[in-house]
């Protein structure tokens, strides 16, 4: 395992394509897999990426489409932050409907939300709501 004071970190701009957008998650999950964070950690901080940055391009910048989405994010042995910032006028997530009550179930939004919830340990908006701060931390057992 990694020792507590190996870290990696940077800040990244990517477009809405797929390759730009799999190379940052490809080097978040491989720092994952070089500090040693089990297989499930990575399926985790992997959802919660995917569903964040999908909703920073298909909400954040629906009227902005040629708009970069910031990304910045820290592993270290204990805990994974990532942020991703779009440059739309965000929104209060407190609006958005719980998806699991029966009259929402048709309803196809605040489902991506709902899972970057349950796989992090922390999930933050600012003030504007177009930065997500979410913190994932290592599972007890160290592995």
């Amino acid at each position: 395992m990694a020792s507590p004071d190996d870290k990696a970190s940077g800040v990244v701009q990517v477009h809405d394509e797929r390759a730009q957008i799999q190379e940052v998650e490809d080097l978040i999950l491989a720092e994952l897999g070089r500090q040693g964070y089990p297989q499930a950690s990575e399926f985790a901080v992997r959802l919660a990426f995917e569903e964040a940055i999908t909703n920073a391009f298909e909400h954040g910048h629906r009227e902005q489409p040629h708009e970069t989405v910031t990304v910045e994010y820290e592993v270290n042995p204990s805990t994974v932050r990532i942020s991703i910032e779009d440059k739309g006028p965000g929104f209060d997530p407190s609006t958005i409907a719980d998806p699991t009550l029966d009259e929402n179930l048709d309803k196809p939004f605040g489902r991506g939300i709902m899972l970057i919830r349950s796989f992090m340990s922390e999930v933050a908006y600012n003030d504007s709501g177009n930065r997500l701060t979410m913190r994932y931390d290592r599972p007890p057992n160290g592995s």
